[in-house]
This record gives C-alpha cells, sequence and structure tokens, in this order.
C-alpha cells in the first residue's frame, strides 16, 4: 500500500521519536524517521537546517573551506552540486573531511548517482523520473540507483520545484500548481516504493511563497514521509529572508518540516544565520543570543544603530543561550528589557548597563558605555556553560 505507515517485512522498527523539544512542537506532523548520516530527520526530532555550497565541488579545498563556514554558523545538513565526473571523484574527499553530512544533487545521470553513493554520500537529491526517463533501460538505470542507495542506507530526497514540474502535469493542471507539485513528487516517490524504497524525503518548492506553502500543506496530507521546506529562488537578503520567513514561519507554525533551507543570493552562512532565527522565532529552536533592541524615534539621544551593529557584531560566533539587549532609553529601557541576562540602554549624558532589570553599572558617553558593556559581556559569556 502506498505511503504506508508500518515498516516493509523484514525492515527493522523505526526509531521513536523524542519528546516535543518546543512550544510548537507539540503541533508538528508525525512523519517517519530517517537517519541522514548523524543527523536523525523527521518523527519529531529538531528541525534541521540545511544549506548548500556554492563553490565549484570540483575545488576540493575551496568546497571544504565554506562548509566548514556553515558548520560554525550552525548548519547540520550541506548540499553540493554534481554536475560531472570530476564533481563525482572529489566526493570521497569530501565524504572523507567534511564535518556535515553531504547531500550530493544530482540531475538526470545515473552515473554521478552510483559515483556519489559509491563515495559514502549519506543522501541524494535525485528526480527519479528523470533517471528513468532519459533514454533506454531507464528502469534498469534507476534499479541500480535504488539497490546502491539500499546497501548503504542512503536517503533519496525527491526534489520537484515550479519549474520541473511535467509538461503533462503542467498541462493538467493549468501550470505549476501546488497540486501539479505534488503530483509530480508522488509519481516519483511511487517509482522509489515500487522498488521496496522508503527512505524517502520530499521536498516541494517554488518561488511563490502561497503556492509552496499550499504545496506543502497538500503533501503532509497524503504522505508521511519527512519534507524539506524551502521557498526557491527567494532572492537577494532583504527580499529572500521576508519570502522565506513568511512561508517557512507559516509551515513551522502548522507542523510542517523537517529540514529547511533559506534560499538566497548572497553568501550560504546568511542563509544559516537566517534559517536559525526562523526556527528561533517559531520556538522550535534556539542557537546562540537572542538580540532585542528597541526601534530608533525622535526621543533616541545616541547612536543606537551602531551600538546594534557593534554588540551583534560581537556576538557573531557565540552559542550561548543569552538574551542581549540594546535600548535607546535610560528610563525605560531595564524595564521593557527585564528578562534580559545582560542590556544596555543609553542617554544624552550617560548610559547604563542591566542585568535582570537591575543596574549593575553607568558609563558616560557612548564610547566608555560599549566598552563597559563589552566588559559585562565577556564576564559573562565566560561563566556560560
Amino acid at each position: 500500500m502506498p505511503f504506508a505507515k508500518t515498516p516493509p517485512p523484514g525492515r527493522p522498527p523505526r526509531e521513536p521519536a523524542p519528546s516535543p523539544a518546543g512550544p510548537a512542537s507539540a503541533h508538528r506532523a508525525r512523519t517517519r524517521v530517517l537517519r541522514l548520516g548523524p543527523v536523525s530527520i523527521g518523527g519529531g526530532h529538531p528541525v534541521a537546517v540545511q544549506s548548500m555550497t556554492n563553490t565549484d565541488t570540483r575545488d576540493v579545498e575551496a568546497t571544504l573551506e565554506q562548509i566548514g563556514r556553515l558548520a560554525r554558523a550552525g548548519c547540520e545538513i550541506v548540499r553540493v552540486a554534481v554536475p560531472d565526473e570530476a564533481a563525482a571523484r572529489a566526493l570521497k574527499t569530501l565524504v572523507d573531511r567534511s564535518p556535515l553530512p553531504l547531500v550530493a544533487d544530482i540531475h538526470f545521470d545515473h552515473r554521478l548517482a552510483l559515483a556519489a553513493l559509491e563515495a559514502g554520500v549519506p543522501g541524494l537529491r535525485i528526480n527519479p523520473g528523470n533517471i528513468r526517463m532519459s533514454g533506454d533501460g531507464g528502469q534498469a538505470r534507476l534499479d541500480a540507483v535504488v539497490d546502491a542507495a539500499r546497501a548503504r542506507h542512503a536517503v533519496i530526497r525527491v526534489g520537484v520545484n515550479s519549474g520541473s514540474v511535467e509538461r503533462d502535469l503542467a498541462r493538467r493542471f493549468g501550470g505549476p500548481t501546488p497540486e501539479a507539485l505534488v503530483e509530480s513528487a508522488l509519481s516519483h516517490v511511487r517509482l522509489l516504493e515500487k522498488r521496496g524504497f522508503t527512505d524517502i524525503k520530499v521536498s516541494l518548492k517554488s518561488s511563490s511563497v502561497s503556492g509552496t506553502v499550499e504545496a506543502c500543506r497538500l503533501m503532509a496530507a497524503r504522505a508521511d514521509y519527512p519534507q524539506h521546506i524551502g521557498v526557491t529562488e527567494a532572492g537577494t537578503i532583504t527580499r529572500g529572508t521576508v519570502k522565506s520567513a513568511v512561508g517557512l514561519g507559516v509551515l513551522l507554525f502548522e507542523g510542517i518540516g523537517d529540514t529547511l533551507r533559506v534560499s538566497l543570493t548572497a553568501d550560504p552562512v546568511r542563509e544559516v544565520a537566517v534559517a536559525w532565527e526562523i526556527l528561533r522565532a517559531a520556538g522550535l529552536r534556539r542557537r546562540g543570543p537572542d538580540i532585542v533592541s528597541c526601534p530608533t524615534c525622535g526621543r533616541t539621544e545616541i547612536d543606537l544603530i551602531g551600538l546594534a551593529e557593534r554588540v551583534e557584531e560581537r556576538l557573531q560566533h557565540c552559542t550561548a543561550d543569552l538574551k542581549i539587549a540594546v535600548m535607546g532609553c535610560v528610563v525605560n529601557g531595564p524595564g521593557e528589557a527585564r528578562e534580559a541576562d545582560l542590556g544596555l540602554a543609553g542617554g544624552r549624558d550617560k548610559g547604563v548597563i542591566f542585568r535582570k532589570g537591575e543596574v549593575v553599572r553607568t558609563a558616560r558617553g557612548q564610547d566608555s558605555l560599549l566598552a563597559a558593556f563589552l566588559e559585562e559581556l565577556d564576564i559573562l559569556l565566560h561563566h556560560q556553560p
């Protein structure tokens, strides 16, 4: 039976789901549990943060350098493009030296998928139908890929976006609609299920926020495979962040999504930073300090924007779970941010530094205020476990 929620005969029981980890997790869709290298996906496990390198995969050192930066930023799964045999040959070294599990992005050529699996990647991103339909012998090619993935316990991600919907489905549904995306994905999933393979993750993406959300909703109603969510071709920093936050936020609050990527026309490290802020805002995961700062207004008598930016820069590599406040008003700041582990508030003549709403230090002048705050911050960080 398609999309069965029990394991096929002869397979070990699925890993039990963990206890809910956050306020929104009680509403998470109950998907199957997969293992992608050391990362558990689905079944209530924490939503994993993913990105994709934009280096030439054949340049091993450049790719590893970027993967290292992604790992330090909090990325947990990284996808690499494998457009040709030279890129496939680089995968063995990448797998051996990467701090993160790799997903090989393959289009059409089953030989690249086989080479990636032979190199030890724990995950593939393919469209099974494209491999099956690319010339004579397609069934045998897909059989070979599935057999190799099964033998190596690799996960196959079925990825469909609005630009890859088959022509017959586009005609049938009047374009790359959410319904067309779902039907396309399910047709690819059936090709794998027919071969007894169910270690599947599904991804449905569109540059349309509403289209992406609706497609993921429809898929969640029809199958219990884990979903990788994201708004594709979201754009540059500002536009891409807004579109991703709206689309992914809706899905996460509805309990949909087991891994995610924020797609930005930018350094992939920026994708990871935005992803963590979205997860924090949804109440699902926390990594690093929560920095709150008030908006500027005509009463602000310090360079609040500059102060906030300096504090954020100082904390960009911090992973401690803290609440930090940068406020523009000495009178109201400590009260408005009374829950902050550490905060500062500035006025014309002096500024104050406070912990949990209690003033612990004063300083005159913006430079002195910032220096004193950074001293207190170092003390606070030193005592973090």
